[in-house]
């Protein structure tokens, strides 16, 4: 049973892993026995890698490349074919998003929402994971294997409440509201999981998503966590390396009959 969850010996991408939750897919597949290559926007020196990840540096590459760039892409996936072989796993995590301590401006009411920040977000979250599957997919589809990991999020399929970040017009007098642009780039996850998950079947490319619900971090305003946890069935926040065990599992063989799936991993936050 034990080898069905093994990713010995495979190369996994992770884009946005030097941040918060990819540093946690990185280090967890990498002590799992994976090579793990991290796509990053910043170059990232060998004694950083150590330093970041003690016991299980010599299973980690930084290439640097932006999941907005194709030609960096297409320029880092070269270079890691060269020193480790075709990808077996591609974890799509890198993504951005304005917090609930963001500025107003970045969260205006939809009347008012700046296009800049719209494009941003869009181009990141939504457009990075297609271009980044487009390099690293084509590669694993050519070679006849591989998991396609989307992160995604509960505003993929459900409508923020505004009712969580009404505290701040409250409290600053300005209206603030969550906006539309992240949980379009991750509903927009949910069907391009669907495309590919039946586009690359024939090729044993299994893609699949997991929409993930909060994780506890100090970057969140006292009254957000307060209001966000009343929602949640288990009332809390996930815990920093709790996401780890369902990467693992739709990396490994434990999950071979799975494609175009969605796992939500929420504490039921959208189960009412």
């Amino acid at each position: 049973m034990t080898d069905l969850f093994s990713v010995e010996g495979r190369v996994a991408v992770v884009t946005g892993g030097l941040g918060q939750l990819g540093t946690q897919f990185s280090k967890s597949l990498a002590e799992a026995g994976a090579k793990v290559a991290i796509f990053s926007r910043r170059p990232f020196s060998r004694q950083q890698i150590e330093e970041k990840f003690p016991g299980v540096s010599d299973n980690i590459n930084v290439y640097e490349a932006s999941v907005t760039s194709k030609e960096e892409l297409e320029a880092a996936t070269e270079k890691l074919i060269a020193d480790w072989g075709v990808p077996h796993i591609l974890v799509n995590n890198a993504g951005i998003d304005s917090k609930p301590n963001g500025s107003a401006e970045q969260n205006a009411p939809f009347e008012n929402y700046p296009q800049k920040y719209w494009d941003e977000i869009i181009d990141t979250n939504l457009t990075g994971v297609m271009l980044t599957s487009q390099v690293v997919g084509s590669r694993m589809a050519e070679a006849g294997r591989g998991s396609i990991i989307n992160v995604g999020s509960i505003y993929g399929l459900v409508s923020p409440n505004q009712a969580l970040y009404a505290y701040r017009e409250k409290r600053d007098g300005v209206p603030f509201i969550k906006a539309i642009s992240y949980a379009a780039s991750k509903s927009g996850l949910v069907n391009m999981t669907r495309y590919l998950g039946t586009y690359w079947a024939q090729k044993k490319v299994r893609v699949n998503l997991i929409s993930f619900g909060g994780v506890k971090t100090a970057n969140f305003d006292k009254e957000f966590i307060e209001a966000f946890l009343e929602r949640v069935p288990m009332n809390r926040q996930a815990e920093i390396d709790e996401y780890n065990g369902v990467i693992r599992f739709l990396a490994s063989d434990a999950s071979s009959y799975m494609t175009g799936s969605n796992v939500t991993v929420d504490g039921g936050f959208t189960a009412w």
